[in-house]
């Protein structure tokens, strides 16, 4: 089955060239960035000609430069038709004057919902996925809004961070997973949320939710099945029974560990895209890191990142284009010859590339 994620597509006027920002970032990124590029660069006439400009940002771009999302980068995507982000070195310790960029790309262009589907690679084409399921992570609140405070007390130090979930963003990422699950077969959104903990803030986002279809015009989500179940339920059941979701709507936080969770169903985090879609612009963003202990070694897995600028492509409404990529990804899977050893293959990532081109 090709990886197809339903998503009405961008209001876009016909094009005679598709203005593609490249923003390799850190690590792996400037592995398989380059890769996608060349996936797309395939596609010959079921694109428009593409024009790709390669941008920083970055923890590398940081510390060489001092700020990690030079203005001039998005300024660059503010004039771009869409985008591929690699992956980006974030430190787990603070650093002075440092945030994450792909945290305030999301935030600058408007891109509110993260798309991430899982989907497993049948051995048989005309077969039916044993995990077919679609994560969309509201991207612009939760605790990232790194909101954080540290005050020295009597009994130690105390740390606070601020999570916010607003009704606003709760309704459009339910909107966009309605409308995902409208084109799917089963039409089944599951809420993840934890209010009976979290009975402000994720019971905000849950009520949201369900309230949707009622604010829907002409009963357009009234067909549309909603579950919902606690975050931790939903994390055992998802190793245990992954065939009971489809379409997983979640916070930001939840969403982000859910996603990657979900992607040792499927085999390897170097199988996973994703995209950031805002209503004016779109970004392809494979979900693994930056992988920082085998970047340089010509291994990492450019799948994602070749299945994300599929995504992106979709989005944009280039259908054709979006298939062949899918198809020619799930191929290679399906053969099993030419493999990353992520994927417990011991090819590299220009053969693993050049496997996908054939089939293109």
């Amino acid at each position: 089955m090709s990886l197809r994620v339903p998503i009405r597509a961008l209001t876009t006027a016909a094009r005679s060239s598709l203005k593609i920002g490249l923003i390799p970032a850190d690590g792996i990124g400037k592995e398989v960035i380059p890769a996608a590029r060349a996936a797309i660069e395939a596609l010959g006439s079921d694109i428009p000609k593409p024009e790709f400009y390669n941008l920083d940002a970055g923890f590398e771009c940081f510390a060489s430069t001092g700020t990690a999302l030079p203005e001039e980068t998005v300024e660059a995507l503010q004039d771009s038709h869409c985008a591929l982000f690699g992956a980006v070195s974030s430190p787990i310790t603070k650093v002075t004057g440092y945030s994450s960029p792909i945290v305030a790309l999301r935030k600058k262009l408007d891109l509110y919902a993260n798309v991430r589907p899982v989907v497993s690679v049948a051995e048989n084409a005309q077969e039916k996925p044993r995990v077919d399921l679609v994560v969309v992570r509201e991207n612009t609140e939760c605790l990232y809004v790194k909101q954080e405070t540290i005050t020295s007390t009597e009994s130690g130090k105390e740390a606070r961070a601020t999570r916010l979930i607003t009704e606003r963003a709760s309704r459009r990422i339910g909107r966009l997973a309605f409308e995902l699950a409208l084109g799917r077969p089963r039409q089944l959104v599951t809420i993840i949320h934890k209010s009976n903990v979290l009975s402000v803030t994720d019971g905000l986002f849950r009520e949201t939710i369900r309230a949707v279809p009622r604010f829907a015009e002409n009963g357009r989500y009234d067909n549309i099945q909603i579950e919902e179940q606690i975050v931790d339920s939903a994390v055992y059941r998802l190793f245990r029974e992954p065939q009971i979701y489809d379409v997983m709507v979640a916070p930001n936080l939840y969403g982000d560990i859910i996603s990657d969770a979900a992607a040792a169903l499927v085999g390897s985090l170097g199988l996973v895209p994703s995209i950031n879609a805002g209503d004016n612009f779109v970004m392809g963003e494979p979900v693994h890191g930056s992988a920082p202990d085998i970047a340089g070694r010509g291994i990492a897995n450019p799948l994602a990142s070749i299945r994300s600028a599929a995504l992106m492509l979709r989005h944009l409404g280039y259908l054709n284009g979006a298939d062949r990529l899918d198809k020619a990804v799930d191929g290679v899977i399906r053969e099993g010859q030419v493999l990353t050893p992520d994927l417990g293959g011991s090819s590299k990532t220009q053969e693993v590339l050049d496997a996908v081109l054939k089939k293109i």
